[in-house]
């Protein structure tokens, strides 16, 4: 039993806290303190909190009250963040739940970098099944890395926990941590069903900043290869089925990623504005309304193409609205959209850049749409008679809003790219499916 003084003298603190508009770390007493219990799933997007300095203390988030040693909440131009800021860890520094998971949950998801140009660090997960008395490690010791990733840890707690996450490795070097979710949803492995890039890596991208203009991102609700030079994706892949699509409303919330590398210029919601192009989504909002960090995921700018505003509202608003119809008869798709080439027609006319030459507007903009019936082990049932869909148009403002009008072959898409966009499948059915135009 937790003594009512100890919670008294946390509660005044905060709400002196709040009152003075300014943050106060309250330093942990000798006794735990614990705030009410929550039951799986769970998120901590950290994005409801202040708590600028290093020093040891509690804090007060979405979740519950969380303990930070040798950590703050950041949200500089250094920092990489999927919101508006992430927790900064140094040292060998943690943050811990004061609070337990109540019914248990099967796994955590962690997303994690390191901050700034930091060298690698490493990190683990623990948990304590007894309020925090002990605790043990669960999983592997994570190496967190320059491009933001989500790591998994199948926790399999049948009864109520809490985790902590530690700094172990790295000495000076700080890490970023930014949403944890907890939740009884397995989620896939890389390369198994439902893996956003389950259909291929079309360019051979990687995570390697040496890399710049082909490299890898997984932004958790999909993946990508960006251009540093053209300051947009040259394509984005991700699985949509069922799961995916709720009630949660258009977020808005266009912002920068400061998940890319710090020296390399950084798009920012305004860096279209008075072009004449919208700010055309590869993976659109609306494959994306399950959760709210799901929807605002698609706002991020590395994300975003300029696109001529009738390309964007009606001829791809249209297939999209198609894409999520064939969902809902009971399929689930991989998808892949990019684009190439120089000089597109916005409402205020040809532009080859925009913001200052920093992005490059295209000239083609193409998506492929892979239809398969709910199922499982996905990529054997790709046969020579599975649906594909490609589509490839130009990215002007006197467009048709029928899609279908632009139907071409995935061959064709990859002759003008140079990709192999459906390499994981097997290459006696990729030639038949690839060489195929849509009819239906």
């Amino acid at each position: 039993m937790k003594a009512p003084a100890s919670l008294l003298a946390i509660s005044l603190l905060f709400a002196f806290a709040s009152a003075c508009k300014k943050s106060i770390d309250v330093v942990a007493p000798a006794a735990d303190t614990t705030s009410a219990n929550i039951s799986a799933p769970v998120t901590e997007n950290f994005e409801a909190g202040t708590k600028p300095e290093f020093q040891k203390g509690y804090i007060s988030l979405t979740s519950g009250i969380w303990l930070f040693d040798d950590a703050l909440l950041a949200r500089s131009s250094q920092d990489k963040f999927r919101g508006a800021q992430s927790v900064r860890i140094r040292g060998n520094g943690s943050i811990a739940m004061k609070f337990d998971v109540s019914n248990g949950a099967k796994a955590v998801v962690v997303a994690n970098a390191t901050y700034y140009d930091n060298a690698n660090s490493e990190w683990q997960l623990w948990v304590s099944e007894n309020n925090g008395v002990s605790y043990y490690q669960v999983g592997n010791t994570v190496t967190a890395t320059q491009i933001m990733k989500n790591d998994t840890f199948f926790v399999n707690a049948a009864a109520a926990f809490r985790i902590s996450i530690r700094k172990v490795s790295g000495g000076n070097n700080s890490i970023n941590i930014d949403d944890v979710v907890i939740t009884n949803q397995v989620l896939p492995p890389t390369n198994h069903d439902d893996h956003h890039m389950l259909m291929g890596n079309p360019s051979s991208a990687t995570a390697d900043v040496n890399n710049p203009n082909n490299y890898l991102m997984d932004k958790g609700y999909y993946m990508m290869s960006y251009s540093r030079d053209r300051g947009t994706p040259n394509w984005v892949s991700w699985h949509l089925h069922m799961p995916d699509l709720g009630s949660i409303s258009r977020q808005d919330d266009f912002r920068t990623d400061f998940s890319i590398p710090f020296a390399w210029y950084h798009v920012s919601d305004v860096s279209y504005s008075g072009s004449g192009f919208d700010r055309g989504h590869n993976i659109p909002s609306g494959d994306r309304t399950s959760t709210f960090e799901a929807n605002s995921s698609t706002f991020l700018m590395t994300n975003i193409i300029p696109q001529a505003p009738q390309n964007n509202q009606t001829t791809w608003a249209n297939l999209e609205e198609y894409s999520r119809s064939l969902v809902r008869q009971g399929n689930e798709l991989y998808i892949i959209m990019g684009s190439y080439g120089v000089g597109g027609t916005g409402s205020n006319g040809t532009r080859t850049t925009i913001d200052n030459g920093n992005v490059t507007v295209p000239s083609m903009i193409w998506k492929v749409v892979v239809v398969l019936p709910n199922g499982s082990n996905d990529l054997s049932r790709v046969t020579t008679s599975t649906r594909v869909i490609a589509i490839n148009t130009p990215n002007i403002n006197s467009i048709n809003s029928n899609w279908r009008t632009y139907r071409t072959s995935v061959d064709a898409i990859e002759a003008a790219t140079g990709y192999d966009i459906l390499s994981n499948v097997p290459q006696h059915i990729q030639q038949v499916i690839e060489a195929v135009v849509d009819s239906q």
